[in-house]
């Protein structure tokens, strides 16, 4: 689900909140002997996450198609190259 900008954040005892980390969602997919990182628009992101791409050729198994957010931190905060738009 794409994050909305609200003017104030509804509160309610069956509601939840979290925080909207800027970065690049991302589909991870881990072949035979190859990882490719694919962005939402169907961009190539492998080349731009070396340390993602060895860290799921070693960790995932072959075969498995992780989807989520890479988020990049520097000095203390997410570098905002991301954008919210998830490139």
């Amino acid at each position: 689900m794409l994050a909305a900008p609200v003017d104030s954040v509804p509160e309610g005892p069956n509601l939840v909140n979290e925080p909207k980390w800027d970065g690049w969602r991302a589909l991870a997919f881990r072949g035979a002997s190859d990882v490719y990182l694919q962005s939402r628009a169907g961009r190539n992101l492998t080349p731009y996450f070396p340390d993602i791409t060895r860290a799921v050729r070693a960790l995932v198994p072959p075969g498995v198609v992780l989807d989520g957010k890479l988020v990049v931190w520097e000095r203390g905060r997410t570098n905002g190259l991301g954008g919210t738009t998830g490139t």
